[in-house]
């Protein structure tokens, strides 16, 4: 069975989270990815936690892919850049805007090597804008997107995110969007293009909801105040007599209905959506919820329809029936004989006639260099002073 992408190749000059993670769903789903790497390899390999020499993160974000050393700075190198360019589908830009123009090697230039190809170039604030060449982190993106001063409780400041939003929804899963939607394009009249994906603008875009709420409201959503944010107790998290958490998502009137006659507190059902009734109601059902443990909760509420559910911890997670039924957690114990399992989340998307595939093949640094070159038409006597001039 062939998978979607198979024949597409995918030239991936990014690092750390968003870019990888873009470009390992694509190889996931067949298209063959080419790291192009410092010839010492990517920073990602070096970001602690390590297992042995290399950062379990990049593991986590670069599986089923090709690696190759090459210097951009070296004319060489450039040349055989541009050798690859001919012949591949895609190319996947982390840098800054005008690194690789400066490097004689930005769209402009490329496109008039391969007309077909398409060059997604993922930074923090896109290509235009006042804050075009600002340096970042998902932090900033957030901030600035309007994202943070919207997470943390009523009382509190504005929380850290656990995890990168921006990086990966408004980063990593716009471009894998844009390089398909650039793909289809293609097939249509036999160009490529340039995606521009800033990640402020993704993470900007996951609040269609929030902003919907604004607009119609007329109030700026408050922090820990509204609806889907823990202002009312039907949509809330619970601490329990363990210390654990439990969450109720109990929007719609049934399984509001449902709950509270399941508690025992009928009264509460016609005040679900009575503002000026919600402290009462949240300390009463936060009072129930600690005189059992949350596993207790969990049996207490299994036969009942109302979208409950433990809050889980990372290791409590990978072992839920439901993720393994979705395989969605993939455990290598004693990975490379280290000692340490290596955990890497599985393939999300599920497609009934060409699934994607979590090979679990992770490239040393470099590991396809020849192969690579090889492949250029490079004898090996060549590739032997391409390694001595430092270009590979």
């Amino acid at each position: 069975m062939s998978l979607p992408l198979e024949g597409i190749k995918v030239l991936d000059l990014s690092r750390y989270l968003p870019g990888p993670l873009a470009t390992q769903i694509l190889a996931d789903f067949g298209a063959e990815v080419i790291k192009i790497e410092d010839r010492k390899g990517e920073l990602g390999r070096f970001l602690p936690p390590m297992i042995d020499d290399t950062s379990a993160r990049f593991y986590a974000v670069n599986r089923n892919k090709k690696s190759m050393g090459l210097d951009l700075k070296q004319s060489e190198g450039k040349e055989i850049f541009k050798k690859l360019v001919a012949e591949a589908d895609i190319i996947v830009d982390q840098f800054r805007p005008d690194v690789m123009s400066k490097l004689g090697l930005g769209y402009e230039t490329l496109k008039e090597i391969n007309p077909r190809i398409i060059y997604c170039i993922i930074t923090g604030y896109g290509l235009t804008g006042p804050m075009r060449d600002a340096a970042g982190h998902d932090i900033n993106y957030l901030n600035i997107s309007g994202i943070t001063e919207l997470l943390g409780t009523k009382e509190g400041p504005p929380a850290m995110s656990g995890v990168q939003i921006a990086d990966t929804a408004g980063g990593s899963l716009y471009s894998v969007i844009a390089i398909l939607l650039a793909l289809a394009a293609r097939e249509k009249t036999g160009k490529g293009q340039l995606c521009d994906v800033a990640m402020m603008d993704g993470a900007l875009s996951l609040l269609s909801y929030t902003i919907g709420e604004w607009s119609g409201g007329g109030n700026l959503p408050k922090r820990g105040n509204e609806l889907l944010t823990g202002g009312y107790a039907t949509y809330n998290n619970y601490e329990c007599k363990d210390g654990k958490y439990v969450s109720l998502g109990a929007v719609e009137a049934k399984f509001w209905a449902s709950f509270c006659k399941k508690i025992g507190k009928e009264e509460y059902i016609p005040l679900q959506m009575d503002i000026t009734r919600q402290p009462e109601l949240e300390a009463s059902i936060q009072s129930i919820m600690l005189t059992k443990t949350r596993d207790e909760w969990v049996e207490f509420f299994a036969d009942s329809d109302i979208c409950f559910t433990p809050v889980l911890t990372l290791d409590e997670m990978a072992q839920h029936p439901q993720v393994l039924a979705r395989e969605m957690i993939h455990t290598l114990p004693d990975f490379q004989g280290s000692g340490k399992d290596l955990v890497c989340t599985g393939v999300p998307i599920k497609l009934s006639e060409t699934p994607g595939e979590a090979k679990m093949v992770f490239a040393k640094t470099g590991q396809h260099t020849d192969e690579v070159l090889a492949g250029l038409g490079y004898s090996t006597s060549q590739i032997e002073q391409l390694r001595k001039d430092g270009v590979v």
